[in-house]
């Protein structure tokens, strides 16, 4: 008589899954480097903005949905513009840029460990390139939304802007293994998430900014900040093994080779 096995559900598959890609320690790093690397860097190019030098401040005081005095708080920490434009000499730009691939490569490492493909050659650097590359301009238009439109409208476009870059970050930087429409879903549920962790901002962040500079100064703020990037790396490492359980579930990963995931070791029977 042969045993049936039953599938788990999508909350313990999911919880499975995350912890073999280890998600939490991955959101750790993805916002250790975004702070480190990413930040100056957005800072260089936010300087060289010739239009309207609105500064990173302003990028970050637009993904975390502040306003009022947390928005005042954060913008007094980073440095103006102007000012990191007159200092920046060139070829402290050009290793801002080789510390931002960095960024790159643990991002493009975490949708390898999504699609369980394995690493790429170090000849495909040129890919990590161009993706940090498409991700200052993909930041770029969505703090410019807010100068042409408003209310929903302008959340309605952001949302698809994020869903075509999040749609095409991993079918780029996976070298084109995977199908597009099996990333499709991935992308919906990443966009989902930044929404989500967006209103979680504006109502825990907004006024934990205040408190924070008040009581530990600078530091504070930077905190918040992190803790902050540490979600955003939840959300996009998150959202892609959504999308990945999700064309697994529905059978759609049967026409995409992938090799077996490792069983887990059965327990040791006791004599």
């Amino acid at each position: 008589m042969t045993r049936r096995t039953t599938r788990p559900s999508w909350a313990v598959e999911l919880y499975r899954r995350g912890r073999r890609l280890e998600l939490m320690h991955r959101a750790l790093g993805f916002a250790t480097l975004a702070l480190v690397t990413l930040a100056p860097l957005l800072i260089v190019v936010a300087a060289a903005d010739p239009l309207h030098h609105s500064g990173f401040a302003l990028w970050l005081v637009d993904g975390m949905d502040l306003s009022g005095r947390s928005a005042d708080v954060l913008s007094q920490v980073f440095s103006q513009p102007r000012r990191v434009a007159g200092t920046t000499s060139m070829w402290g730009a050009v290793l801002l840029a080789v510390f931002g691939l960095s960024f790159a490569a643990s991002v493009q490492n975490a949708y390898e460990r999504v699609w369980r493909l394995p690493s790429g050659p170090w000849h495909r650097i040129w890919r990590q390139t161009v993706w940090l590359a498409a991700l200052m301009v993909y930041l770029y238009v969505q703090v410019q939304t807010r100068t042409v439109l408003a209310g929903d409208y302008r959340m309605l476009l952001s949302v698809a802007i994020g869903v075509l870059f999040f749609w095409w970050s991993p079918h780029f930087l996976l070298g084109h293994q995977v199908r597009r429409r099996l990333l499709l879903p991935g992308a919906v549920a990443t966009m989902v998430g930044l929404v989500g962790l967006r209103a979680f901002s504006y109502l825990v962040f907004t006024p934990l900014i205040v408190t924070n500079a008040v009581s530990y100064g600078p530091i504070g703020t930077i905190l918040v900040v992190e803790s902050w990037l540490i979600g955003v790396g939840f959300v996009v490492y998150g959202g892609a093994l959504v999308g990945h359980v999700f064309c697994d579930r529905t059978g759609h990963l049967l026409e995409h080779e992938e090799p077996p995931e490792e069983p887990e070791e059965p327990p040791k029977r006791r004599d």
